[in-house]
């Protein structure tokens, strides 16, 4: 299991336009191969938005970031100050935790 957090801030729409935005991508995400979970995230005070990701493995995340819909969500210039961290994941606490192992 690989993790991924994608974070970025609004400009030029407000949120109810991301929300409908976002409502009709999730099936997209839901679809995408070796992608476990992605929980969305939103913080309007401080305007950021984006994504906790789990993947199966490195290169499922890898796969998706050569893939239209991350290139997508890099080139939108309704979505700026766009960052990008990914995580291994130590299996034995997560297991203890519920993690999803």
């Amino acid at each position: 299991m690989h993790i991924q957090v994608i974070t970025f801030k609004l400009d030029g729409i407000d949120e109810a336009a991301y929300q409908a935005h976002v409502e009709q991508s999730a099936p997209a995400f839901a679809a995408m191969p070796g992608l476990r979970a992605k929980i969305w995230l939103a913080n309007e005070q401080t305007n950021t938005y984006g994504g906790i990701y789990t993947w199966d493995d490195v290169a499922a995340m890898k796969a998706y970031q050569s893939g239209k819909i991350f290139q997508g969500l890099q080139a939108n210039p309704h979505m700026i100050d766009v960052a990008v961290r990914d995580f291994s994941v130590l299996a034995g606490p997560t297991r203890v935790t519920r993690g999803g192992y």
